[in-house]
Parts: structure tokens; sequence; C-alpha cells
């Protein structure tokens, strides 16, 4: 016997999404564990795809070095395909909102 006692650990979660597929994976890591170290723990169970370098902790962004909590959960966040200030600038020029779609707009793809 060594004599040593393990690392204390906590309970972190990394989420992820893509068009039609979300996860979140559950994990284990050593008390002092960045952002970064939970990415790197799950990497081999990410889809092709998944972007790991913007990242965030229940809808807020943090640096990858950022210290995990207990109970933390890691998210992965791609890129926007159109940024919303730019949508809403739009919207406003043609005198709609960003919820003014009628069904016949959302049933033609029109917006």
């Amino acid at each position: 016997m060594s004599g040593e006692t393990p690392a204390p650990l906590i309970g972190v979660e990394v989420a992820f999404a893509l068009p039609g597929e979300q996860a979140i994976l559950a994990l284990r890591l050593p008390v002092g564990s960045t952002a970064a170290q939970a990415v790197a723990a799950v990497a081999d169970r990410l889809p092709a795809g998944v972007a790991t370098d913007d990242l965030g902790i229940f809808g807020r962004r943090v640096a990858a070095d950022r210290v995990l909590r207990d109970g933390d959960r890691v998210e992965l966040y791609r890129p926007l395909k159109a940024d919303p200030k730019t949508v809403r600038r739009e919207l406003a020029r043609l005198g709609k909102s960003m919820g003014s779609r009628t069904r016949a707009d959302q049933a033609d793809g029109a917006t």
C-alpha cells in the first residue's frame, strides 16, 4: 500500500449540439480540472464537426482554463449561421420582428 489517498473527484457534464443531434456526457474529474480538460476527456466520444474552442458553463462563455466546480456543465458552442443583430436590423427594415412570421411564411420558407 502506498498510503496515498486518491484525489477527490467532481462530477461535471460536457454538452454539445449539432443539427439533429445533441448530447450531455457525464464524467468525473479530479478537483482543479479545467473546462479544456473536461472537453479533452470526452474528445473520443464527440462526433466529427463539433467545435471544441468556444466554451461556456450554463450559458456563459468561459476561458478554456476555467477551473470547474462540482456540477458544472461545460457547453461546446457552434458558430452561428447568422448574426442575430443583423437579422433583427433587416427584419426591422422590412417592418417585421423576430416572431412576426405567419404560418404561410413558415410553409413557403419566406423570411
